[in-house]
């Protein structure tokens, strides 16, 4: 991640962590994928020499984020007979709803959470 997007900055590198747990999260559960991507994330941020907290942010927040599939986290699997919604479904209103908040958050958490020197 570092080699990759580390040249274009840690907002760059952020928007990578956040968008890879997002994706990653469509596929297996949140959970998992936070614990799959918190010891890179710390690593990415000790090999830019900034503070791990927005990187850590970004992965728990991406991986809460995931509106476009209804097995990745249980709220979305719990509403789906009920609801008699369909995967396209999620499909449709989660993959925008996802893209805009994970620009919103790659914005807003540096904000709470500066780069600032490890």
């Amino acid at each position: 991640l570092v080699a990759g997007l580390g040249g274009f900055g840690p907002f760059a590198l952020m928007a990578g962590v956040y968008f890879t747990a997002s994706l990653l999260t469509m596929f297996i559960s949140n959970t998992a994928t936070a614990v799959l991507l918190a010891p890179i994330a710390l690593q990415s941020a000790a090999g830019m020499g900034i503070s791990p907290y927005p990187l850590l942010l970004a992965v728990s927040v991406g991986t809460s984020m995931c509106f476009a599939s209804p097995f990745s986290t249980p709220p979305n699997a719990l509403v789906m007979p009920a609801g008699k919604y369909t995967f396209m479904d999620y499909v449709k209103v989660g993959v925008p709803l996802q893209v805009i908040m994970g620009l919103v958050m790659v914005v807003v958490i540096p904000l709470f959470f500066p780069f600032g020197k490890a």
